[in-house]
């Protein structure tokens, strides 16, 4: 007797038309609503993305995204799992390739996991779901996530060692610190207080 594997996820279609109704991510099979964020919040993911956008934009190095989503799939009909960052950040090369590939790309999301992902400590968070969320993006490939604590005026970096077994790397900075793009993002430095200026 076979057993029956059932297949994580919904149709794309189905994704978009449930989005529409309640904004949500899809992790492990569970829809997780996603909630309306603070002032504050919002304007320190603007403050990060204008100075991505600034620099990747003038140098042709990638392309930044503020709280836009990206799906993961099996092809491009079926969603396996969503993510929305409050920023997302991808390099020229591979955003280009998607795009030559993906002609139809402006009437879905991105099936394209990030080359960094930024999130935002808001009020209202649950720091132990945060942790989570960054080992998945970690888990699904994306090269770099970067925390920021608004409280303690702190930015995190997380990667993930290059040989196996992986594990989780983390560097915190402090206001006074600079943040850089290092490979990932050549160029891009920003004094982490001004951030939350």
């Amino acid at each position: 007797m076979e057993s029956t594997v059932e297949r994580i996820g919904m149709p794309l279609d189905e994704y978009i038309r449930q989005y529409d109704e309640q904004p949500f991510e899809l992790i492990d099979g569970e829809r997780k609503p996603l909630m309306v964020n603070v002032a504050g919040h919002g304007e320190i993911a603007q403050a990060i993305f204008l100075a991505l956008h600034i620099l990747v934009s003038a140098n042709h190095l990638g392309y930044a995204f503020l709280e836009q989503t990206f799906v993961l799939s099996y092809d491009s009909k079926w969603v396996t799992g969503s993510r929305k960052p409050d920023v997302m950040y991808y390099s020229a090369e591979r955003m280009d390739a998607y795009k030559h590939a993906t002609p139809n790309y402006k009437n879905m999301p991105y099936i394209l996991v990030p080359d960094l992902a930024v999130e935002v400590i808001s009020p209202t968070d649950d720091l132990h779901a945060l942790n989570e969320k960054v080992n998945q993006y970690l888990l699904d490939g994306v090269k770099v996530v970067w925390v920021f604590d608004p409280q303690p005026q702190t930015a995190s970096i997380h990667t993930l060692t290059a040989s196996k077994p992986f594990t989780k790397q983390q560097i915190i900075l402090k206001a006074e610190d600079t943040l850089t793009g290092g490979d990932l993002i050549p160029k891009f430095e920003i004094k982490v207080a001004n951030v939350f200026a």
